[in-house]
């Protein structure tokens, strides 16, 4: 099957956002994908957390997952984005990736590992999820689990979702730049598929925001798909069988002697 990336120039006008999502859609579609995975706070960005990001949340259902729903349908592809998230209640807000397919809502991925780090924290206006159950879904015979940015320095991260079945690690990301920021993020991207005999897609907000450089590597590390700085659409082919040949010749994870125990939600 062929799986797309959207990576996008995220700003902080919610329509100027949907457009440009709408755009990579068809675009993903027209040369037959049958997924597209879009950054993390596809919905809405801006540089610097504060209170902006919890008074420009949405409810799910809301006018931001309404849109990619009715796009989803529209092109006959599934679409992962990020958004930021608002829950009833909750002070806070959650940083979530929202999965749909033609016709119905697949499900949501709120982020685990908040980005406390490098100077920033998330967590003064982003709560974390507190469901350890890893977020896996089918689509095309093959499985499909959502990671997002930060977690990918977590390697139980995707070691869990691979030990729910996970083939192909869908990484939604808004990497921030500084120092050392871009080496750390291909290194990381290519270790997790790697160590996980897995395919990760890797889509990563553009420039100047975030440092861009989205990719899709294989279960043997190799690169087969890498963008530069900017806004840009991208597909490359995945198989499950390409996923089969590699865990045979590299058992790693058969050849574990020890787990990281949680339960698996997969949804169908």
């Amino acid at each position: 099957m062929k799986v797309s990336i959207g990576q996008l120039a995220v700003t902080a006008d919610k329509s100027a956002n949907l457009a440009a999502i709408a755009k990579a859609t068809a675009e993903a579609a027209s040369v037959g994908s049958s997924l597209i995975v879009f950054p993390e706070m596809a919905m809405w960005f801006k540089h610097g957390l504060d209170e902006a990001f919890v008074t420009n949340a949405e409810t799910i259902p809301g006018r931001f997952s309404d849109a990619v729903d009715m796009l989803a349908s529209k092109h006959s592809i599934a679409i992962a984005a990020g958004m930021i998230e608002a829950v009833e209640g909750e002070t806070r807000v959650y940083n979530t990736i929202y999965v749909a397919s033609p016709g119905k809502a697949v499900g949501t991925y709120r982020k685990m590992h908040l980005y406390d780090a490098f100077g920033l924290r998330e967590s003064d206006v982003i709560a974390p999820s507190n469901a350890f159950d890893p977020m896996v879904f089918a689509l095309d015979g093959i499985k499909f689990g959502l990671m997002t940015c930060y977690d990918v320095r977590f390697p139980e991260s995707a070691r869990l979702l691979v030990d729910a079945g996970a083939e192909v690690l869908l990484l939604p990301s808004a990497w921030t730049p500084g120092v050392r920021k871009e080496d750390h993020w291909e290194t990381l991207v290519r270790a997790r598929a790697i160590e996980n005999t897995s395919y990760v897609v890797a889509s990563n907000q553009a420039a100047p925001l975030s440092t861009g450089s989205s990719m899709i590597v294989d279960p043997m590390g190799i690169v087969v798909a890498q963008l530069m700085e900017g806004p840009e659409t991208r597909t490359a082919e995945i198989s499950a069988s390409r996923v089969a040949s590699v865990r045979t010749a590299n058992p790693c994870i058969a050849n574990r002697r020890f787990r990281v125990e949680s339960s698996a939600r997969v949804l169908a």
